[in-house]
């Protein structure tokens, strides 16, 4: 079938256009965070090694050939899981600003030890998962696991030597005192988010005793 041309019919044709594959990318976003928050689920109740794609399928209620036209394998959705957890947390956390008009440096490392630990609590099952089950699971996740740890150890080894700048820390190999403090918070997570299930933590008081902690050791006097 032909019809006339009609000014403007090209623009029209192309926000058509453009408005479909809008509409379809929403929807393939959507199938994708469907299946993303069931595997989180299924992970959470089942543990990693024992989730199967089959559980993540039923959970999503999704048909087989759907979730691999996503995800290609159960590793492969726990990689982007584990990516957008970590990414998160990198975010959450600032280094200390020695500019004129910043905040005290207490108050800026609470703010970024308390940021940490809302973002792991708001995550708890990928965060049991990544305590318990991510080191050793394959090659790849153990390099990003790798990085992120080595990203976090540079982060609070260049914090205490901008502290010690500024004379409030006292003389230490920053590089083992950094590896001391991130060891310290990786276990109190373990018992505050893992050993202690589904109760709540005590963002401020967990926050202040692990800055508290560290800072007596570490202060001048």
């Amino acid at each position: 079938m032909t019809r006339d041309a009609v000014p403007g019919d090209v623009e029209v044709e192309v926000e058509v256009t453009d408005g479909r594959t809008r509409r379809a990318s929403a929807i393939r976003e959507q199938r994708r965070g469907l299946i993303l928050d069931a595997a989180v689920r299924v992970f959470s109740a089942l543990g990693y090694h024992q989730t199967r794609v089959a559980d993540i399928i039923e959970e999503a209620g999704i048909a087989r050939g759907t979730f691999y036209l996503y995800f290609e394998s159960k590793n492969a959705i726990f990689l982007e899981l584990l990516g957008d957890l970590l990414t998160h947390l990198r975010d959450s956390v600032r280094g200390v600003d020695t500019t004129a008009g910043a905040a005290p440096v207490t108050a800026q490392l609470f703010a970024s030890v308390r940021g940490l630990l809302q973002t792991l609590a708001s995550n708890r099952a990928l965060t049991t998962i990544l305590i318990r089950e991510a080191v050793g699971l394959d090659e790849e996740t153990d390099k990003m696991l790798m990085g992120f740890y080595e990203s976090l150890h540079d982060l609070i080894a260049e914090s205490l030597e901008r502290g010690q700048q500024m004379g409030v820390i006292r003389p230490l190999d920053v590089n083992i005192v950094a590896s001391c403090i991130l060891g310290s918070i990786k276990q109190v997570l373990e018992r505050e988010l893992v050993l202690k299930g589904d109760e709540p933590m005590d963002l401020d008081r967990v926050a202040g005793e692990i800055l508290a902690y560290n800072a007596r050791g570490l202060m001048v006097g």
